[in-house]
């Protein structure tokens, strides 16, 4: 039933996890990498990638890899990977909208035999709970019997060229143990670094969202201690790179905490644990203390602005960075845009300069237009928010350059010394 070197695979959603994936697989099997956004089709069949991921060459490399928007082109692949977002809605739920389209498109085509992997954040049962029925639904075909699922969670690292795709070692599963084999050897197919077939569906979902949940938690702790230290007169650095001597300190940094991952995954095991009646007080404990780090960071600003005799109403701010981490442009959930908002509410004039950003997706996103030149002596206050590698080319000199004579420069990622900073987390 199940025949690797017949395969041929399509990826539903070409964002910074989908296309990474249907390049790979576009060196070693027919592909089809399928997008609703005619704009984000055209622009990879021209041979570019906003999101920076793919390079030219690498688009190039891909020669058994096509683009489409026509969902009947999905029609001949016997494997279908759904990599479209997941995001949270205002109040916190998991909006799983997109997953929920996703899969009634795929319901269109769904033959007799065909795989369905899924690789979007879910929490645990998902796939199998709101998924898989509606697959079911649509394609009139019987789960595990007709079509198999499975998942196999993404571990895309925006920005990051030494972590790649297939250099990260990819957790599998499968709906049955021969659909389990199968999905783990497809992947292993493309990912140098191997493979874990975990032994459900579930478990693997599982293992997913803690990921980035330890990952939130522990920078949370690592927030607070920064708020502790601040008023203890002490520097968070300092203290981290003493700690940091120990083999197994584990080397978090303070800082802002959006995006579409650590700052929203936590949300979808929250969610699932409330339903089944378990309240997790630590995760979200974490999850609040970083949702509003943007405000202690405003304050600090205010607060040094103040000292140096500063007002706040009226006084221009200059934000270095919008993305919410460097060197990518992906602003999704970028906490940055907290400050932005706060430091407004004090009645501060903020330009925003981010190289990486599209000034376009700024303005639809949040209502924010960018800066495209620097004006040297013009703002009374400039904010390292990200750690953007031309940031640190410029070095804190030419950054207070940009600013008045009296002037606060406030690095929250710690991409100057301390002794540069006028203040820092």
């Amino acid at each position: 039933m199940f025949n690797l070197r017949k395969c041929r695979v399509g990826v539903v959603g070409l964002g910074y996890v989908g296309l990474p994936l249907a390049v790979e697989f576009g060196k070693h099997f027919d592909t089809v990498g399928f997008d609703v956004k005619p704009e984000r089709i055209r622009e990879l069949k021209a041979g570019r990638d906003s999101t920076r991921e793919a390079s030219p060459d690498e688009l190039r490399a891909a020669l058994r890899l096509e683009f489409t928007t026509r969902l009947q082109d999905l029609k001949p692949c016997g494997v279908m990977i759904v990599t479209v977002p997941t995001p949270i809605d205002e109040y916190k739920r998991p909006e799983l909208t997109p997953l929920i389209r996703a899969s009634e498109s795929i319901g269109e085509v769904l033959s007799k035999g065909d795989v369905v992997i899924y690789e979007s954040t879910v929490y645990p049962g998902c796939t199998e709970e709101v998924c898989v029925p509606i697959l079911e639904r649509v394609s009139g075909l019987k789960f595990n019997r007709d079509f198999f699922a499975g998942y196999s969670p993404e571990r895309i690292n925006p920005g990051d060229k030494e972590h790649r795709l297939s250099t990260i070692r990819k957790v599998t599963s499968g709906s049955t143990p021969e659909a389990a084999t199968f999905v783990d050897q497809l992947y292993g197919s493309i990912v140098h670094a191997g493979t874990h077939k975990a032994s459900s569906i579930r478990v693997a979902e599982a293992a997913k969202v803690i990921e980035n949940t330890q990952r939130d938690v522990n920078i949370a702790l690592i927030n607070e201690l920064a708020l502790i230290f601040k008023r203890l007169g002490i520097d968070t650095e300092e203290v981290l790179q003493a700690a940091g001597t120990k083999w197994n300190f584990l080397p978090f940094r303070p800082g802002l905490v959006g995006g579409h991952c650590i700052g929203v995954d936590p949300y979808y095991l929250t969610h699932k644990a409330t339903e089944i009646g378990y309240h997790p007080e630590m995760i979200l404990a974490g999850r609040r203390l970083n949702d509003n780090m943007g405000l202690h960071v405003a304050s600090e600003v205010v607060r040094l602005m103040t000292h140096k005799r500063i007002h706040v109403s009226g006084a221009r701010v200059l934000m270095m960075g919008l993305t919410f981490k460097e060197n990518c442009p992906d602003i999704r959930n970028s906490k940055v845009v907290d400050v932005i908002r706060e430091l407004e509410k004090y009645g501060a004039l903020v330009d925003v300069y981010d190289p990486w950003i599209d000034a376009a997706e700024a303005l639809h996103e949040y209502g924010i237009k960018p800066v495209r030149k620097l004006r040297k002596g013009h703002y009374d206050a400039a904010i390292v928010a990200v750690a953007h590698r031309e940031f640190k080319a410029m070095g804190a000199s030419a950054v207070r350059q940009l600013c008045r004579r009296n002037h606060v420069l406030f690095d929250i990622k710690y991409v100057f010394p301390a002794k540069d900073v006028d203040g820092r987390l």
